[in-house]
């Protein structure tokens, strides 16, 4: 197979509408449509199923998108060599994080990085969920999990610690609250169904089977928000909380709710020289930070 198809094929896979691949390569869309009309009828296979939605790799489309992304790291390599570039790292890195990951943890560590690598193009993916996004569309994903799929390649940086949290205006209108000793006479702020990384649902049913005073939300930057404001009582991350001057922590690190920080990175694009570059940058400066993602200390 020509490798300019192949550049075709990764491209929407990619972007998966016409419009997005053509943006990719710098050609019109009908061109991609084209080219994807040709490779498929001269091979007799199919690569994509497609939808009003856009277009979705068949399983021949995955092995030829695989290829192409090896062919792509192959390619960079030569390149690299040819105009002599070493070992600065030059190109596009995709990193996906949780919007509360990105905005408390990464924010600054990724500010330090295009600095000290201006020829990085770096483009970031959030989410609430950062399990939204697929491996397939970032080169690193920042995410909080207890015991990733083995086939993930990864560094686990610490373990996020969480406890409760007010603030200070509601645990002024709450003089009891110190103890904590009836806590379903306080309002608590808690995660709905939609989102999962957060490792406190066996507090909340052991410790809230009783409370009627709640607020359901469905991002942790909500809950954050709303503690902060005097709405009720949550339990956050300790580097969350910590941070937040408006905030009180009212209880140790709950036992046994800790929830493991992972950094994993694309199999099919690690071995890019500025991925691993990235990698091992966002693995360093996070782990220089680890004494305040797993808070010990009792309040």
């Amino acid at each position: 197979m020509d490798w300019d198809y192949l550049r075709f094929i990764r491209a929407l896979a990619q972007g998966g509408t016409l419009a997005k691949a053509g943006q990719l390569l710098g050609v019109h869309q009908t061109t991609v449509l084209r080219r994807l009309d040709q490779v498929e009828e001269s091979m007799g296979v199919q690569f994509f199923e497609r939808s009003r939605d856009g277009f979705q790799l068949t399983p021949v489309g995955e092995t030829a998108f695989r290829e192409a992304e090896k062919l792509a790291v192959a390619m960079e390599n030569l390149e690299r060599k040819l105009v002599g570039q070493g070992d600065d790292p030059v190109g596009k890195v995709r990193v996906a994080a949780e919007d509360v990951l990105l905005n408390e943890l990464l924010s600054p560590i990724l500010a330090e990085l295009v600095r000290d690598y201006p020829g990085i193009e770096l483009e970031v993916l959030t989410d609430n969920d950062v399990a939204n996004l697929s491996h397939r569309e970032a080169d690193i994903t920042v995410r909080p999990e207890n015991d990733p799929q083995e086939t993930l390649s990864g560094e686990r940086i610490a373990a996020i610690e969480s406890a409760v949290y007010g603030s200070i205006g509601y645990c002024r209108r709450h003089r009891d609250i110190e103890m904590l000793s009836r806590p379903e006479d306080f309002r608590w702020l808690i995660p709905d169904e939609s989102f999962t990384q957060l490792a406190t649902g066996r507090w909340y049913r052991r410790n809230l089977k009783q409370a009627e005073l709640l607020v359901r939300c469905n991002s942790l930057q909500s809950m954050v928000a709303l503690a902060r404001a005097g709405a009720g009582l949550a339990v956050l991350p300790c580097y969350l909380g910590e941070g937040a001057r408006e905030l009180r922590r009212l209880s140790d690190p709950l036992e046994g709710e800790s929830v493991d920080l992972w950094l994993h990175v694309n199999q099919d694009t690690q071995q890019m020289a500025r991925v691993r570059i990235v990698m091992e940058y966002l693995v360093e400066r996070l782990r220089a930070h680890a004494g305040a993602i797993e808070i010990s200390a009792a309040f």
